[in-house]
């Protein structure tokens, strides 16, 4: 068999499609789990992005944390998180906000520092604050590299989370992982099939939310 007889033997099976190890399931753990790690990254690292951005300052600390963030192995991470902690959503949370954290950080602190200095002056001048500055004037220019960066560490998570499995959590990794324990190769490729759409899903997603929130003359510039 090839793969996509794998992956049709896989979605053609009915048993796949209900209980606690159905697709629907399965697919709503996922999703929580990769929900949840970017939301916790993004209120770790957009304030500190936008903020040192606008400040300018900081710009080596950001990239010595990066580095160091993207650095560190997810697997490895999680292992001893779990040895650490014990079992619990945490161990699984941590390394995800650290992979997604690098990303939001810089885009987010690379977006506001390249807004041009021109209508950032001409705000200050006008008696704006910093806040207002920051929020009216730099925000919705950097808007596009921002969810740039959101976009990378949504996808990221996404592919990342299925190591949830290896703690005994679920998630669209258990097919791969209880596959493989099981010599299931059609159960290994219809978890990744599926892994690789919600990607793919995710992409879409915030496709769609860019040309939602951004306005249409700030996306031309860009």
């Amino acid at each position: 068999m090839n793969v996509l007889d794998f992956a049709r033997a896989f979605f053609e099976d009915n048993a796949h499609w209900h209980g606690y190890d159905g697709i629907p399931t399965r697919l709503l753990e996922h999703l929580g789990y990769s929900l949840e790690a970017l939301v916790l990254a993004a209120v770790i690292a957009l304030p500190v992005g936008l903020i040192t951005g606008h400040l300018g300052r900081g710009g080596n600390a950001i990239a010595l944390v990066a580095t160091a963030a993207r650095a560190l192995p997810s697997f490895g991470l999680l292992v001893l998180m779990f040895f650490w902690l014990g079992f619990g959503v945490l161990p699984v949370m941590i390394p995800l906000v650290v992979l997604a954290v690098p990303p939001i950080l810089v885009t987010a602190y690379e977006a506001i520092r390249s807004v041009d200095p021109s209508p950032v002056d001409a705000a200050r001048g006008m008696g704006l604050t910093e806040t207002r500055i920051l929020f009216q004037v730099e925000l919705p220019v950097a808007l596009p590299v921002i969810l740039g960066g959101l976009r990378t560490a949504a996808v990221q998570i996404v592919s990342t989370a299925t190591i949830a499995a290896y703690v005994s959590f679920g998630g669209l990794g258990r097919y791969i992982i209880d596959g493989l324990y099981q010599k299931d190769y059609a159960k290994v490729v219809g978890g990744a099939t599926l892994v690789a759409g919600m990607a793919l899903a995710t992409l879409v997603l915030f496709w769609a939310l860019s040309r939602l929130v951004v306005s249409p003359g700030v996306r031309r510039s860009s």
